[in-house]
């Protein structure tokens, strides 16, 4: 007798096959949910200086221009070549590259009185010290980069907030209003309405969320963290520095708000500036190169030493009185050159003094810039203040006439059209406050950076 094995039925396991797929899903995701953590700006700061391919690139240029001093520097030092110098000879040995014919032979020279030599020198120091500024100029735009990214981050996750409120909101609105459309109290007018609304909010949600996700991207690649895990913490965020305004008092007369003077701000900048800093150095180094080049026109004198052992199978000792031949040789002595004409170094004197003249007038075409560019920095500073004041009240105001219209229609004289309006009026002065506001931190880094205090400020100092 056969016995019937018993199946489960399709429909379970189907059931088993879609609770075990969720199941898969929520696991896969639950890290990349957990990891979502607010990062602190500081900690986002400190991972993009060390992280950041341009301070990579900035700290090898930095380098370079060390290497290039210790090599000028080092020519006070002896170098020492040793090698041979084999060779068949016929007749008196004549030299091989300048040296006898030997079975080994030991070379040392070094500058020991080169008056252009140190002004090369310290040319190339000064060099090193202006590579280093340019290389704290651009330290100050990873973090300035990186602060924007996170400023602008946290700007829009703060608007995604109210988008999605304001979604809700509507679709409650949208929702009620093809209600009374269907029931005949509104037209078909007011029902595209309040689907406009709709979609528009939805549109300012997807345009929310792509430039969320592009400034996740861009910080992930700056810190190396994961785009996914990246959010922004408000309460980290320093208060900026504003910039101090005339205002009048309610007597009429005018008075100062606290902030940073516009005078020690300019002034700060061209002083601190490490742009400017770096192009007044290279300007120096060039006028050294200067006098090294005209000084390479100077008497100069030089260590020079060399030792051989020569072979007898080059015959020295057929061209020496007999007994007088002897393996070992050592010569130790000076080299003193006295330049008498040198057109070609006449020509470079003329080249330096033009990098030098050059130099010197981008030095000055620098300050000039930092100077205008902190000048404008401010006025934008100023300026937003201002806006931003406009736009707070504006939004308050905006908040208010929605209270006052969801009052007026509670009590049956005001309708929900009337509510809809409102709270779209109020939903846009929230979206400009919250430019004006960016706009402003922006101007207040970009001053921040030009006055030198952008790093201890991001830091935390």
């Amino acid at each position: 007798m056969k016995t019937k094995t018993k199946t489960k039925p399709r429909w379970i396991i189907r059931a088993q096959a879609r609770l075990l797929a969720v199941l898969l899903l929520v696991l896969f995701r639950l890290p990349a949910t957990l990891a979502a953590e607010p990062v602190p700006l500081k900690r986002v700061v400190e991972l993009a200086l060390t992280h950041g391919t341009a301070g990579a690139v900035a700290d090898a240029d930095q380098k370079r221009f060390l290497a290039q001093y210790f090599e000028i520097r080092n020519q006070y030092i002896p170098q020492l070549i040793a090698g041979a110098g084999l060779g068949w000879s016929d007749g008196f040995p004549l030299s091989l590259e300048g040296a006898a014919p030997s079975l080994f032979n030991v070379n040392a020279q070094s500058a020991l009185l080169n008056p252009a030599l140190r002004d090369f020198i310290h040319a190339a120091g000064i060099d090193y010290k202006a590579s280093a500024l340019r290389t704290k100029d651009q330290r100050n735009q990873i973090i300035q980069d990186a602060v924007l990214s996170y400023v602008e981050l946290l700007k829009c996750q703060r608007r995604l907030d109210r988008l999605h409120q304001a979604g809700a909101d509507a679709e409650k609105m949208q929702a009620a209003v093809a209600q009374r459309v269907k029931e005949g109290v509104d037209s078909e007018t007011e029902g595209k309405k309040a689907q406009l609304s709709l979609a528009r909010i939805r549109l300012r949600i997807e345009e929310a969320s792509g430039s969320a996700d592009v400034l996740r991207e861009h910080l992930g690649k700056l810190t190396g963290l994961p785009p996914a895990s990246i959010e922004s913490d408000p309460d980290t965020l320093p208060a900026l520095p504003s910039v101090k305004t005339e205002e009048l008092s309610p007597e009429g007369t005018r008075g100062v708000k606290s902030g940073l003077n516009v005078e020690d701000a300019a002034s700060r900048a061209v002083d601190s500036n490490p742009a400017v800093q770096a192009a007044i150095e290279h300007a120096r180094a060039e006028f050294l190169r200067v006098k090294g080049e005209q000084r390479s026109l100077w008497p100069s004198v030089d260590f020079a030493a060399q030792y051989a052992l020569l072979a007898t199978f080059n015959h020295y000792q057929k061209f020496y009185q007999p007994g007088s031949f002897q393996p070992n040789n050592a010569t130790v002595g000076i080299a003193i050159h006295f330049p008498f004409l040198n057109l070609s170094q006449h020509a470079k004197v003329q080249e330096a003094e033009s990098e030098a003249v050059k130099a010197q007038k981008q030095a000055e075409a620098a300050r000039n810039q930092v100077s205008e560019e902190t000048l404008r920095v401010q006025r934008s500073v100023s300026r937003l203040q201002a806006a931003r004041d406009v736009a707070e009240l504006e939004s308050e105001l905006a908040e208010k006439n929605v209270e006052a219209v969801q009052t007026r229609m509670d009590a049956g004289t005001a309708t929900l059209h009337d509510l809809d309006d409102a709270r779209s009026q109020a939903s846009e002065r929230s979206i400009a406050l919250e430019d004006v506001i960016f706009e402003l931190e922006r101007s207040q880094v970009a001053l921040l950076r030009a006055t030198g205090d952008l790093e201890k400020w991001a830091m935390g100092h």
